[in-house]
């Protein structure tokens, strides 16, 4: 299947990829809520800042248990 030339399942495992990232990071959160400084904005950033959050969220929000 092909749109505007690029064939789409190419991209299939890099979306793949990124919603496994994006559920272990939400995931992670949830269990660990109690103990984040600041769960909400956390949360916000891996629904909304695309796939930077969730790598961000692994990379600075976990340090802080």
């Amino acid at each position: 299947m092909e749109i505007a030339g690029i064939d789409l399942t190419l991209l299939l495992p890099i979306f793949i990829l990124y919603l496994i990232l994006l559920v272990t990071a939400l995931v992670d959160l949830i269990r660990h809520w109690q103990v984040r400084k600041a769960p909400v904005v956390w949360l916000v950033v891996i629904l909304v800042v695309s796939s930077f959050g969730p790598i961000a969220y692994f990379i600075f929000g976990r340090k802080e248990l």
